[in-house]
């Protein structure tokens, strides 16, 4: 899991939904080479370990929005995004933005609702 970037959660649980702040591609503190697939692929990554943390998992998650420095790149996007997800498909939104942390060339919020109790918690 990659530490964060700014003064916030990585994720936050609220009831039965866990948040997951904006994820960029990074591994061990810098921003994976490859690109944009690769850094949607690490965000990803990114963003299920933080899951797995809750006792949850990339299959729980409903909604992603999508940050693109340049929506020239939707589509090479949506092929990474795919892969990464399986069969899974949840709402989307993607967005164009003037510019990302660290240069980034994509960031990934992921919301996911888990129905049942989480592991850690006792009772």
């Amino acid at each position: 899991m990659a530490s964060t970037v700014g003064p916030y959660s990585p994720v936050v649980r609220a009831g039965q939904w866990l948040i997951c702040s904006g994820q960029l591609g990074l591994a061990d503190g810098s921003l994976v080479e490859g690109g944009l697939a690769a850094q949607v692929t690490q965000a990803i990554k990114n963003a299920a370990s933080l899951l797995e943390r809750e006792g949850s998992g990339l299959e729980d998650v409903v909604k992603t929005t999508v940050f693109l420095t340049d929506m020239a790149d939707f589509a090479a996007m949506n092929d990474a995004y795919v892969a990464a997800f399986g069969d899974n498909r949840p709402a989307r939104s993607a967005f164009a933005v003037v510019g990302l942390p660290l240069g980034a060339l994509v960031e990934i919020e992921a919301w996911a609702y888990v129905s049942r109790s989480p592991a850690n918690t006792a009772g």
